[in-house]
């Protein structure tokens, strides 16, 4: 069994609207280094839908809201994962279509086929794919850690509750710069 590094949500329609530097990019880019260098799975997951938004219920609110802003559109810039994160060292794209990466895709299969059980998750934001996320990943056995510099929320308090007492819960939590892949 092995790894794999998720870096959720970190395409154009997330990165601005929370404030990602080029500081958060190069750590971005750092660790996903650090897991090319061992070999391990490098996941990109972004949120995506089709046009006329089939996938898009009225009842859920957040996504009501995209679609009814027109946002998030496949083939859309919004879409496009962050350029510096495709490097062509089989790094893979999933796309979703809800907040947690495994909802809507077939993350969980990608991972089954390359027997990973232990997750490194990171992303924007850390209230949103990253909360949703590991609370699944939780619930489906994985063992996990969180790269805690590499979550960004626009919610400071919210992002420090998580980071601090909730996600220590689930798993590990470390800087980018601690992480040994």
């Amino acid at each position: 069994m092995g790894k794999a590094l998720l870096l959720m949500d970190i395409q154009h329609g997330t990165t601005g609207r929370y404030g990602a530097t080029p500081e958060y990019f190069d750590r971005v880019v750092a660790a996903q280094a650090k897991a090319e260098d061992v070999g391990m799975p490098v996941i990109l997951v972004r949120v995506g839908f089709s046009p006329g938004y089939p996938e898009v219920s009225d009842r859920n609110k957040s996504f009501a809201a995209v679609k009814e802003m027109g946002n998030l559109l496949l083939g859309d810039p919004s879409t496009e994962v962050e350029p510096r994160l495709l490097r062509g060292r089989g790094e893979l794209v999933v796309t979703k279509k809800r907040i947690s990466a495994f909802a809507g895709s077939d993350l969980l299969e990608i991972l089954r086929a390359r027997e990973v059980d232990h997750l490194v998750l990171a992303g924007i934001a850390t209230g949103g794919v990253v909360l949703s996320t590991i609370r699944q990943a939780a619930d489906l056995d994985f063992r996990l850690t969180v790269l805690s510099d590499l979550c960004l929320d626009r919610d400071e308090e919210v992002h420090r509750v998580l980071i601090e007492k909730v996600f220590p819960r689930h798993g590990d939590v470390v800087t980018s710069t601690d992480w040994r892949p």
